[in-house]
């Protein structure tokens, strides 16, 4: 509605950069699959892929960990009629602990391209997710979501709990006069 006779345009240049945000997310995969080094030494693997293929492993089972977790706490909230903010399991250490595990994903396969002729192109990849996850489409709109629904006690957590990289908790000073 804004855009008026310019929202042709507009939605053309969107689905440009969403083609090319595609290209280059995939390149690590691409690198990957495309590598024509000699087999490595330990099983037929070069340590980074190994590394690669862990920490793949460690977001896919971080990521359902959290979303689980989340999930259950949802279920158990509504059924207590609250407005809390989960701080239980992975959320006590990030407020997005499913972003992050998101984006160690593509970590991961940015370690599986290295070994690839070219390879350090596909850290691009975990680079850009984590600058839309961080500054653009993940935490930002989902922190001013959760402050308009949970207010002050979201706004506590955010004090508290680190945004994006899981770490220790904060203690809360509430000074009273």
């Amino acid at each position: 509605e804004n855009w008026g006779n310019q929202t042709g345009k507009r939605m053309y240049g969107f689905y440009l950069l969403q083609g090319a945000l595609q290209c280059a997310l995939s390149l690590p995969v691409l690198l990957a699959c495309f590598n024509d080094r000699p087999p490595g030494p330990a099983y037929g693997f070069y340590w980074v892929e190994l590394v690669g293929v862990g920490l793949w492993f460690i977001g896919w089972i971080g990521e359902a960990v959290a979303d689980s977790q989340l999930k259950r706490f949802r279920k158990r909230q509504n059924s207590e009629s609250e407005n809390s903010v989960c701080q239980t399991g992975l959320w006590r250490y990030s407020r997005h602990p499913n972003y992050f595990f998101e984006w160690l994903i593509w970590v991961g396969f940015a370690f599986l391209a290295l070994s690839a002729p070219g390879g350090w192109m596909g850290l691009l990849a975990p680079l850009l997710m984590w600058h839309f996850l961080v500054n653009v489409t993940g935490i930002p709109m989902t922190e001013t979501l959760s402050v308009k629904s949970k207010g002050e006690a979201y706004r506590r957590y955010q004090y508290t709990t680190n945004a994006f990289f899981p770490g220790p908790t904060k203690t809360l000073n509430v000074r009273s006069d």
